[in-house]
């Protein structure tokens, strides 16, 4: 499996993602094939794919920015699709997006997972993520 980070994005890989997004979120539509070239070609975001013999099993994005603490990194929207799930997929997309925010020059990377999600959080676990002890707001717009 090869983890390779997005430049161009070209219609297998919106396809891709119209076949992940539903199972990582119901309530939001998959995103267009612009939406996906603005996140691939922004400074601030790395979209990472994992495929294996030309087939796209997973994705993650990598946030990086800085703020007056610091240069912080999260990752989001972690996606591998439920036929490869437990085959290390998650794990070598999380393994890239952090060895990438470290030669970024990031100090930490923060990502938020539901608890629901007993599989991905014993992921995060074996990876070295620590539950942090804090609370996550949203204002919804």
């Amino acid at each position: 499996m090869d983890i390779i980070e997005v430049t161009d994005v070209t219609d297998e890989i919106v396809s891709a993602f119209e076949r992940l997004i539903p199972q990582l979120s119901s309530s939001n539509p998959p995103p267009s094939k612009e939406t996906l070239a603005s996140i691939a070609n922004s400074e601030a975001s790395t979209l990472l794919l994992a495929v294996e013999d030309g087939v796209i099993f997973g994705s993650l994005t990598l946030v990086v920015f800085a703020i007056p603490t610091g240069l912080r990194a999260w990752i989001e929207d972690v996606v591998v699709d439920g036929e490869a799930r437990g085959k290390g997929v998650g794990a070598a997309l999380n393994k890239a997006a952090i060895e990438r925010a470290q030669q970024l020059g990031a100090t930490t990377v923060d990502l938020t997972s539901r608890p629901s999600r007993d599989a991905a959080n014993r992921l995060y676990q074996r990876l070295g993520f620590h539950e942090r002890e804090t609370n996550v707001y949203r204002y919804q717009l």
